[in-house]
Parts: C-alpha cells; sequence; structure tokens
C-alpha cells in the first residue's frame, strides 16, 4: 500500500509543502505513540526487544525468600520491592550476557547441560533430589534453564576474556620487586583450601552448579555427602569449585596462605586445633562455624571441611620459588580479569536496549508497588 493511500485527498492536492508536513506530523504521532504503548501486564522488562515474565520474576523472588532461611514475618513492602528490583537487575544482566553469547554461538549444548546435571545430582539419591527441588519451588526444566545460563555465561566469558589474558615473566618480576616484603613470612603460614555449606541468606552462589542449600538440615546432609566423595576419592578442588558456597568456589576452595596468627584469631577454637594437627594434603571433619565477622555466640550458619595445602616455615621466599611465581601469576591473572569483566559488562549494557517496566511501575504506584 502506498503512503498516499494513508491520507485524504484534500491534504495531497494542497501542494507538496501541506502534504508534506502532514506526512511529517502523521509519523510522529505514530512515533510517540510507538514509544508510549504499555506492555502486557506481565512484562517486567524488555533486553533488545526480549521479554522478562512476571512469572519468572515471581519464581526467582520465591527461591530468593527460601534462602533467607528462617524468617519471623514477611518482608515489608518496600523490602520486597527492593528484592524485586534487585533480582530483575540480575534477571537484565543475564539476558544481555545471554544474547551476547547467542550471536557469538558459545550457547551451552543439552551435552554440557546433561553432564552438569549429573555432577549435580551425584551428592543425592533421586528422592533426595526431588525434595531438594521441592524446597526451591523449581523445576527439572528450570534447573537446567538455570544451568544452561550459567554455562553460556562461563563459555563466553571465557571466549572473550579469560582465554585473552596472558602475564608475563617481566610481570610477574615487577609484582615480585614491588611487594617483596609480602614473601617474607615473619611466622608460619597455612595454605589452606575449604569447602563450606551455608544456611546463611544468599542470592546468588558462586560455584559451578550453582549449587545452594536451603536450609540448616539440608547443609548438614549437603556437607556430610561431599565428605563422603573426598573419603570415597573424589578430587577436592573440583567438589570446591562444583559445590562450595563461599567466594573461594571459582579457585577449587584455595584460600591462599593464612598466618597462624590469622587462623588464632579468626577461628574458632575447634577449626583451629583440627587445622594445627592436619598434615599436608588431609582435611578435616565437616566442622560448624559462625559466619566471618560475626558477633560471638551467634548461632551456627555454615559448615566446612578445611584441608591443609601446604605449611609454610618463617623466612624470605625468592622469585625463584615455583610457588611464588604461580602465586603471583594467579593473583594478575585474577586481578587482569576482574577489571576486564567489569569494563566488558559496562559496554555490553551501554550497547542494548533496556526498559525496567517493574521501575516505571514502582514510580506510578509508590514504594509500596509490587
Amino acid at each position: 500500500m502506498q503512503v498516499e493511500s494513508f491520507f485524504p485527498a484534500c491534504a495531497r492536492s494542497a501542494g507538496p509543502a501541506l502534504w508534506s508536513a502532514a506526512l511529517l506530523s502523521t509519523l510522529l504521532l505514530a512515533g510517540l505513540a510507538a514509544c508510549h504503548r504499555s506492555p502486557a501486564p506481565d512484562v517486567m522488562a524488555t533486553v533488545n526487544g526480549k521479554e522478562i515474565l512476571r512469572s519468572d520474576l515471581d519464581r526467582k523472588y520465591q527461591a530468593w525468600k527460601i534462602s533467607q532461611g528462617e524468617t519471623p514475618q514477611e518482608p515489608s513492602p518496600e523490602q520486597a520491592s527492593l528484592a524485586r528490583l534487585a533480582i530483575l537487575r540480575q534477571m537484565i544482566d543475564e539476558e544481555i550476557l545471554q544474547q551476547r553469547a547467542a550471536k557469538l554461538n558459545v550457547t551451552a549444548s543439552d551435552e554440557d547441560v546433561n553432564a552438569k546435571l549429573t555432577e549435580v545430582k551425584a551428592p543425592y539419591t533421586q528422592e533426595e533430589f526431588d525434595k531438594q527441588l521441592k524446597q526451591r519451588n523449581e523445576t527439572l526444566d528450570t534447573l537446567k534453564s538455570e544451568m544452561r545460563h550459567q554455562l553460556t555465561e562461563n563459555k563466553l566469558l571465557n571466549k572473550e576474556i579469560d582465554s585473552k589474558i596472558n602475564i608475563t615473566d617481566a610481570e610477574i618480576t615487577g609484582y615480585y620487586e614491588a611487594h617483596k616484603a609480602d614473601f617474607d613470612f615473619i611466622e608460619p603460614k597455612y595454605n589452606l583450601a575449604r569447602i563450606v555449606v551455608t544456611n546463611a541468606p544468599s542470592q546468588k552462589t558462586t560455584n559451578l552448579q550453582n549449587n545452594k542449600a536451603s536450609g540448616d538440615a539440608d547443609a548438614k546432609n549437603k556437607i556430610q555427602a561431599l565428605r563422603q566423595k573426598l573419603e570415597n576419592g573424589e578430587d577436592f578442588g573440583v567438589l570446591a569449585a562444583n559445590f562450595s558456597e563461599d567466594n573461594f568456589a571459582s579457585n577449587g576452595g584455595d584460600m591462599g596462605l593464612v598466618t597462624e596468627s590469622q587462623l588464632h584469631d579468626g577461628a574458632s577454637p575447634e577449626v583451629y586445633e583440627a587445622i594445627t594437627r592436619l598434615k599436608p594434603g588431609q582435611y578435616t571433619e565437616a566442622l560448624p562455624s559462625n559466619a566471618a565477622g560475626s558477633l560471638p555466640n551467634r548461632k551456627t550458619v555454615s559448615y566446612a571441611i578445611y584441608k591443609l595445602i601446604s605449611k609454610e616455615a618463617a623466612g624470605q621466599r625468592t622469585l625463584n620459588d615455583v610457588r611464588v611465581q604461580a602465586a603471583i601469576r594467579q593473583s594478575l591473572r585474577d586481578g587482569h580479569a576482574q577489571l576486564l569483566k567489569e569494563a566488558y559488562f559496562e559496554v555490553l549494557r551501554d550497547d542494548a536496549k533496556v526498559h525496567n517496566y517493574l521501575a516505571d511501575q514502582i514510580l506510578r504506584e509508590g514504594a509500596g508497588a509490587r
């Protein structure tokens, strides 16, 4: 259909100037109407035209509430709205990454997802696994979808960031000369790794399986199951990377070097005594502990298994020490990766066309909008 057919004959016959003005006016009005067209009620946000639905946000919100453990009362309307906004913001970022991965053809395959599902199910019987899904208000399909997203994000960041980081010998030497005092141990140090399972509030885990205990009883069962897997010969670092629930999971549980005084002051007497009895390569039983920095006598919120990788005597370490080189290389790589990923996320956000309709709704209706 030609454009002219949209306009009355009188407008066309009035001359080119009037016809052009009418055309421009109509197109502007149509554009404004399109810009202000309201979405469907169940659309919470769009990312480059892709809709994020209320049902998906509600599911993640309920999972967040479950992760908070036992609470005396429901969150206030303001607290609920803040939580939903934070979760939606995370979902928007995830969608941006998923779209970028699809463009680069690095989306995780069905084989990748099924392999990870097998690992996740390993510590549990089928009955226990089904119970886990029910407690988290998840289905097998939603769990696999979450796994696919996480695996896809890992593949994307490996392609775009991690694979491009190269630490040179000159950088290592420069770092050592600038931080030489850091390698002069005035007291013994323990190179420790740990696997942690917590019942404390956590919105998102950092392990490869996105695996989180849903409460205290589940945390106890999970840490004991992981302890048994260690007894069966499974690798400590692999288990930590896949199932541990603290920030060391991404390093296979490796906490780096901890001084004897830090260990004594920062750990409970039971944990300190258990670690100091270890020989390199050995690990502790599953030990209860409070959260880091918590007040004395606070109730147990986590369970951990510690492994002693090595114990370092006091004295200066030289650059010829392969352990020093490895530690510096990893530290530099981690620093480069963190900076590049933050910049990468910002660039992707800048390039994306995002509209947060939940934020619009809250502003229209007031702080209690949910």
